[in-house]
Order: structure tokens, then C-alpha cells, then sequence
């Protein structure tokens, strides 16, 4: 309370949230990282630095996007993403939809902390969409690998990306997709 008013009560965050990202609704588009970044002219990623709150310093005024830019989330993909990327990762692993995977959830992205209780799942690439909507986690998986260690997977909790490391061939499928927006940064190879 400031002067009578209830700041929690007529404000709102203009940062990035955590978790699983939801579609803000109708009228709303997807502002991909190449458009911001040539609106600001800040690189997509500086040197040195991961996909994170430190990109594009132009686009926020003292550390708050504007008001039509819902910053993404952090820790975890956005539902077209996942889904976009395992069917991905199911045209390039060597079973298809049949790949065995697994898929671990960091006990931090989960409601209650249990560290004694890994929370690794088991199963096929083909059902891999339903990892999304696991009950007890607000987030993404952490880290999704081939059981025969073609690809892997990790999602930081910290960060606006997912690191991805597979075959070339994944790679520059993943960079040239119309769909996902894939950016390789030189200095982390």
C-alpha cells in the first residue's frame, strides 16, 4: 500500500514468467527473435551470453517490455514448440516414433521438492507430446535424450532456450524449420 493504493491490485508484471507458456489468445502473434531484433538492432544472442532476460536491452525500458511484447517464459517450451520439435526429432532419430526416451523433470520445476525421488520417465517418441502435460510439473522436461544417445535435450530453468545436440543433420534441420526458431551460437560449440 502506497497512498492508499493497493499496488497488487491495479499492477502487473511486465517480465517473463516461468513455466509452460500458453497462447495470450485471438489478435495476438508470435514476435519472432529475428523481428525484435531487427526493430532494436540488438543482436538475437550477444556474444558471450545464452538466450536469456539479459537479451535485447533496446526493447525494455528501465528492465520492462513494452506492453505488447509478452516476454517468454523461462524453463520450460511453449506447447507449438514441443510438438514442432519432437516431430522433429522423430524424422531424424534412427526408430522414428518407436525411439525409446527419456525424460527427466528437475525437482525445481515440480510443486514439491523431493530430491530423493528422480523424476525420470520412460517411453516412446511417439507419445513424447504427452510429456507436456504432465500434471505434477508446471514445466517442459529439463533434459529429453535417446535411449541410444542420438539426441539430447535440456531445457534450463534460467534460461529463454533449449539447447539441443544431435547429428548434423538434426542440427540444420532444426535451423532452417519455419517453424522453430533455431539459432546457433558459435562461441558454445
Amino acid at each position: 500500500m502506497l497512498g492508499g493504493i493497493n499496488f497488487d491490485a491495479v499492477s502487473i508484471a511486465t517480465g517473463g514468467g516461468l513455466g509452460r507458456a500458453r497462447h495470450p489468445g485471438p489478435g495476438w502473434r508470435r514476435l519472432r527473435w529475428t523481428e525484435l531484433a531487427q526493430r532494436t538492432g540488438d543482436p538475437i544472442v550477444p556474444d558471450g551470453l545464452m538466450p536469456s532476460y539479459r537479451c535485447f536491452p533496446s526493447a525494455k525500458k528501465e528492465g520492462s517490455w513494452p506492453l505488447g511484447v509478452i516476454p517468454p517464459t523461462e524453463g520450460s517450451l511453449d506447447r507449438e514448440t514441443w510438438n514442432r520439435l519432437i516431430a522433429i526429432l522423430t524424422q531424424y532419430s534412427p526408430g522414428g516414433p518407436e525411439t525409446r526416451c527419456l525424460a527427466y523433470y528437475n525437482p525445481l520445476t515440480l510443486g514439491a521438492i523431493d530430491f530423493d525421488n528422480l523424476h525420470v520417465r520412460e517411453g516412446r517418441l511417439g507419445d513424447a507430446e504427452l510429456l507436456y502435460d504432465q500434471s505434477e510439473a508446471d514445466f517442459s522436461p529439463s533434459n529429453f535424450w535417446a535411449d541410444d544417445r542420438s539426441w539430447i535435450l535440456c531445457t534450463d530453468y534460467d534460461l529463454w532456450a533449449t539447447k539441443v545436440a544431435g547429428s548434423p543433420a538434426l542440427i540444420n534441420a532444426l535451423l532452417n524449420d519455419s517453424e522453430i526458431e533455431a539459432v546457433s551460437l558459435p562461441w558454445a560449440h
